[in-house]
């Protein structure tokens, strides 16, 4: 793992000379190995200077993302603030823990913003998505298609009850798990969620 580390420390430089410089896939095919595993992402996260998040789809589609901005970051932390003021324990409540994804074809890695687990969870860079109630994501400019669509097939199809998006506008879609496929069970502003309590929204 060491000499594969010093590999990629040297190839994330190269993918990613500038904080928020976009990454071409000419640049990612060049440097990144045929096949990417969840180890592979770890250590390239390990090895990135300025933070960006590697994931992989259970077909090996690699995505590759900017840090959070600010107003994101604090988006995860009212709703973090939100579930533990609400009487949910905060070892059942993580920001950008990576999931391991099932696939028909292979594993995939997800990181979402926030993720609400039934019990707490042994240490791990990837975790089993067995004991997830519900995952959050806060779309970001650019992320749309990635959270609405391939992300919520994906957790559907990894079994999670529930799944979130908070759009740029904060608004906060609520699906729930129906069959292999979710359903939207409510559409609120952000703020209004905030006002309930998690018990309200949340279908344990």
């Amino acid at each position: 793992m060491a000499g594969l580390t010093a590999v990629l420390s040297r190839d994330v430089a190269a993918l990613a000379p500038d904080r928020m410089a976009p990454m071409s896939a000419e640049a990612v095919g060049r440097h990144m190995p045929a096949v990417v595993t969840l180890d592979d992402l770890a250590a390239m996260m390990a090895a990135d200077p300025h933070g960006h998040r590697y994931e992989t789809s259970p077909e090996g589609v690699l995505s590759v993302m900017p840090p959070p901005g600010y107003g994101h970051a604090v988006v995860a932390t009212r709703l973090t603030a939100w579930l533990v003021v609400g009487g949910w324990p905060a070892e059942r409540v993580t920001q950008a823990v990576g999931l391991r994804i099932p696939g028909p074809e292979g594993e995939g890695g997800r990181i979402p913003d926030l993720v609400v687990w039934s019990k707490p969870q042994d240490d791990g860079v990837w975790l089993p998505t067995g004991d997830v109630l519900l995952v959050v994501e806060i779309v970001s400019p650019g992320s749309e298609a990635t959270d609405t669509v391939t992300k919520r097939h994906e957790y559907a199809m990894a079994g999670i009850p529930q799944y979130w998006t908070v759009d740029q506008d904060e608004t906060v879609t609520m699906y729930r798990l129906d069959g292999d496929r979710y359903r939207i069970h409510a559409t609120m502003p952000f703020n209004w969620v905030l006002r309930t309590e998690p018990a309200d929204n949340l279908n344990v």
